[in-house]
């Protein structure tokens, strides 16, 4: 069987050669292992130019300089959430050359810039990689017995309103955690609902809704604390380990919230009011896979590893 390659312009002369000996296009396709047909176009192709070579097509030509390619990259670096649009018309009120925002968007390509959504978290100080690293530090010779004996908890506020993140940015690839990169959290300007859960490996608490008003101090002693501390010390015994999210650790329960949020945003018929809300949040956080959160744990284990070989590098939650 004939096989698919690159002919260059020496064997193309060779088969021209070989043709206008007397031998038959059959004959010649078979010698040098090419299909008929590309044999027969090339031999009509001579006959018609004269020329063995290959022709090769100019193509379009292209309507940007690398200088205004240049400009178009930085526009968007000085902006990172405009679109390729107002990147194509900020281009035609400054040099007066209307190009399209396919033409912008492969530009961007073509610079390392991708369209990506931005990543929703508080930056890092310098201040907390530095208590991060110290606790990776701390906690980085613990074995699997060790993390499952510890109960990670932290509270969470969920909206009826849901952010779909259409607006992309333009950044680098593995840029994602850059300060300029990073979206702040939603403050939250419709009805929502403070929660409180923990999870742990092969456990996890149930989720407790804060009713009338924000966690207070007391109120976190009195309905969080005392009770589940107790609850899973008993279960687990002395080596019981509470961590609560006070920003010092990667507290991997921040993804399992990201997860619930999913999951109820998701549903056939979404809340509407708080009471469906509450009882949204409920019902998805029981039909969280175990599995889903032991393997939120371990990458939390993996992510205490990674944070001392980058030492003390910009480690998200």
């Amino acid at each position: 069987m004939s096989s698919r390659h690159h002919i260059d312009d020496f064997m193309r002369g060779r088969i021209i050669g070989k043709i206008e000996e007397g031998r038959k296009i059959t004959d010649v396709a078979r010698v040098f292992d090419i299909a008929h047909s590309v044999v027969s176009r090339l031999w009509k192709s001579f006959k018609t130019t004269g020329m063995c070579s290959r022709w090769h097509r100019g193509g379009r030509v292209r309507s940007t300089t690398p200088a205004e390619d240049r400009y178009i990259v930085l526009s968007a670096k000085r902006n990172r959430r405009t679109t390729a649009q107002q990147v194509a018309n900020q281009f035609l009120a400054a040099s007066g050359k209307q190009i399209s925002r396919k033409t912008v968007a492969r530009r961007l390509r073509g610079g390392g810039l991708y369209a990506r959504r931005p990543v929703v978290c508080v930056p890092l100080t310098r201040q907390h990689r530095t208590a991060r690293l110290q606790w990776c530090r701390e906690h980085h010779n613990w074995t699997e017995q060790d993390w499952a004996c510890v109960l990670f908890s932290d509270e969470s506020r969920f909206s009826l309103s849901s952010d779909c993140r259409r607006q992309l940015i333009w950044r680098e690839s593995g840029t994602a955690y850059r300060p300029e990169n990073i979206q702040e959290k939603d403050r939250y300007p419709t009805c929502s609902i403070m929660v409180w859960a923990g999870i742990m490996i092969n456990g996890r608490t149930r989720l407790h809704v804060v009713a009338n008003g924000t966690m207070t101090g007391q109120r976190y002693i009195d309905e969080v604390l005392l009770p589940h501390v107790r609850l899973f010390r008993g279960a687990v015994g002395d080596k019981f380990v509470f961590m609560d999210d006070n920003g010092t650790y990667l507290n991997p329960i921040e993804n399992v919230w990201d997860a619930l949020g999913r999951q109820v945003a998701g549903r056939n018929y979404p809340p509407t009011n708080k009471n469906t809300l509450i009882r949204a949040l409920t019902e998805e956080w029981d039909k969280l896979p175990q599995q889903l959160l032991d393997n939120v744990v371990q990458s939390m284990v993996r992510r205490v590893e990674c944070c001392i070989t980058l030492h003390g590098g910009h480690i998200p939650y």
